[in-house]
């Protein structure tokens, strides 16, 4: 079966309050319908769109998400479009993050958010599967916002014969530079997501504030199978972003099992560790790095002997699966000797270091260089040029910090979604189908 070229959109949205949803509701319709109308088959709208995003504890009108749902479907069906869209819903566990997939011929399915972000599990249960949905667009893997943050989600949907994912999301970020709002997954992870799984993805988010205290920061993106964006928002606009893409079989094989990960033997790692990294092997470096008070020097031939450490290649990185059993059996810090392309050696290194709050440290042969990162995927240090020595230090207590936010556990959803991922069923035999 080949790849189906499909035109796509995200509609960016402002974001509204709770209180002010009716009277936003007709205008939020209108750009949905603007977007299917421009010949989009596949339409996705932000997460919490209906009624909104922070709800608060007050019930939410059933009525209110029925007449909402029933206006998307007249929609979809006047345009045959596949519309995705953010909505709380009345489950069988209580009321969920959802995200409701709509076709011309009605609401063909759900999607619940898993991974549940700082306080939206005050008011939300979490999702309890992770299965695709077959739709006119396409079969579609549905993930809702932080869940991008959990590898193993987009990569069971995909091995359960997912074509394309769709993301609802409310990407908030700190303000710290208003110029340039940031966010890991927006400007990160989402990509990397479209990459190593081999489909192409389209993500939409909101821009402003919401109930003054959560403010997102736009940039909904349609992406390549091979990650390259294809269309992009900014951060501040309420728009509409249409883009092309291929839907079909991924254009990444997965093995049925994730490679094998090569750990060392060894004491723990300290609680603080001076750490040097030498960019190639050369004893004049190491009594640099003595000089310089460093602990441990790690360079392509010297590795540090410890059961926390463990040493991987490109395979190992690039599969979304690889490196999560070995880090929640307690690697700290991966080793990793690359020689993919430039462009992706460092996107995945961080993705890798922020999923799994874990220190990765990259020898980018081609490149001569290496580069340490930290649990939260930031590049810490790097060598270049003729500076052949750099350093960090390793805070073992760091990869102990599994919240990234309040409530917010990352080991506790790997392993949550490790379970709901322990029954994939193998992929359909495509060249037999065909």
């Amino acid at each position: 079966m080949s790849a189906r070229p499909t035109p796509v959109a995200a509609v960016q949205t402002r974001a509204h309050d709770r209180a002010g949803f009716v009277e936003r509701w007709p205008a939020l319709l209108a750009r949905i319908a603007a977007a299917a109308e421009a010949g989009a088959r596949l339409v996705v709208v932000p997460e919490g769109t209906v009624p909104a995003y922070v709800i608060g504890t007050d019930p939410v009108d059933p009525q209110q998400l029925e007449d909402a749902a029933r206006d998307v479907i007249a929609v979809a069906s006047r345009t045959g479009a596949t519309i995705v869209y953010g909505s709380a819903r009345t489950g069988e566990h209580g009321l969920a993050n959802s995200a409701y997939v709509v076709t011309p011929s009605g609401i063909a399915g759900f999607a619940d958010k898993c991974f549940l972000w700082h306080f939206d599990r005050r008011w939300f249960t979490a999702g309890t599967a992770l299965e695709p949905v077959d739709t006119p667009a396409g079969r579609l893997g549905v993930f809702i916002c932080a869940d991008g943050r959990i590898p193993t989600i987009a990569a069971t949907l995909v091995a359960k014969g997912a074509e394309v994912l769709a993301v609802p999301t409310a990407w908030v970020t700190s303000g710290r530079d208003p110029r340039a709002l940031e966010n890991l997954q927006a400007d990160l992870i989402i990509a990397v997501r479209a990459r190593e799984n081999g489909v192409p993805l389209v993500a939409a988010n909101k821009v402003g504030v919401e109930a003054r205290s959560v403010a997102y920061c736009g940039k909904s993106q349609i992406v390549a199978a091979d990650g390259s964006v294809v269309a992009l928002a900014s951060q501040d606009e309420e728009t509409i972003v249409h883009g092309s893409i291929a839907i079909g079989p991924p254009i990444v094989n997965l093995a049925p099992e994730p490679p094998h990960v090569q750990r060392a033997a060894g004491p723990p790692l300290p609680a603080l560790q001076r750490v040097a990294v030498a960019s190639r092997a050369d004893p004049a470096l190491h009594a640099l790095a003595a000089v310089a008070d460093a602990d441990l020097v790690i360079d392509p031939h010297a590795q540090p002997a410890s059961s926390e450490v463990a040493f991987v290649d490109d395979e190992a990185v690039l599969d979304p699966r690889a490196l999560v059993a070995p880090r929640l059996d307690g690697v700290r810090l991966f080793v990793w000797r690359s020689s993919i392309e430039a462009a992706w050696v460092v996107p995945f290194a961080r993705t890798r270091a922020a999923e799994l709050r874990a220190y990765v440290v990259v020898f980018d042969t081609p490149r001569r260089r290496a580069f340490a990162v930290d649990p939260d995927g930031a590049v810490v240090c790097g060598t270049f040029g003729a500076f052949e020595l750099t350093a960090f230090t390793f805070d073992r207590s760091r990869t102990e910090a599994w919240r990234v936010a309040p409530a917010t556990d990352v080991r506790e959803a790997l392993v949550r979604v490790a379970n709901l991922s322990s029954h994939v069923p193998a992929k359909p035999d495509v060249a037999a189908a065909t």
